[in-house]
Formats: structure tokens, sequence, C-alpha cells
């Protein structure tokens, strides 16, 4: 049981070293100087394709991975192994 817990940690500390790479990776949310004309990111042809973009992808990785990093993390404090 402890090598099975000793893999969870060090794959624990590999998603959370790939989480903080992929979030600094994504670009800002705020609109910048957009918002002053009001002009919306979403009329663009970028906006309506976000998901199919490299930011959607790194978005939905990042998903991946929290939720990844959530159940390896309740399963260690569990004490099942």
């Amino acid at each position: 049981m402890g090598a099975l817990r000793m893999v969870l940690m060090i794959l624990i500390i590999i998603i959370s070293i790939a989480m903080t790479v992929l979030i600094l990776m994504q670009e800002g949310k705020s609109q910048g100087l957009g918002a002053i004309s009001g002009s919306s990111s979403s009329d663009t042809y970028w906006g309506k394709n976000k998901g199919r973009s490299k930011e959607g992808l790194l978005v939905k990785v990042t998903t991946g991975l929290v939720v990844a990093f959530f159940v390896i993390a309740i399963l260690l404090n569990m004490h099942l192994f």
C-alpha cells in the first residue's frame, strides 16, 4: 500500500506543476481597451471559435488536471493506502 501512496504523491506533484505552467500560459480574461470602445471579443471570429483554438485547448486540459488533482487529493486524505 505504501508504494501506491508514493505513486499518487508523485502524480499529484507532477499535476500541480503542469497546472501551474498551463495557467500561466493562458491569456487574461480582462477585455483591456475593448471595454472602453464597447467592442466584445465574442463578436470576432476568434471569440466565436475560442473552444477550438489553442486557448480553448488550454482551458480544457487545465480543467481535466484540476479534476484529477482533486480526486487524487481526496484519495490521499482518506488514508485508504
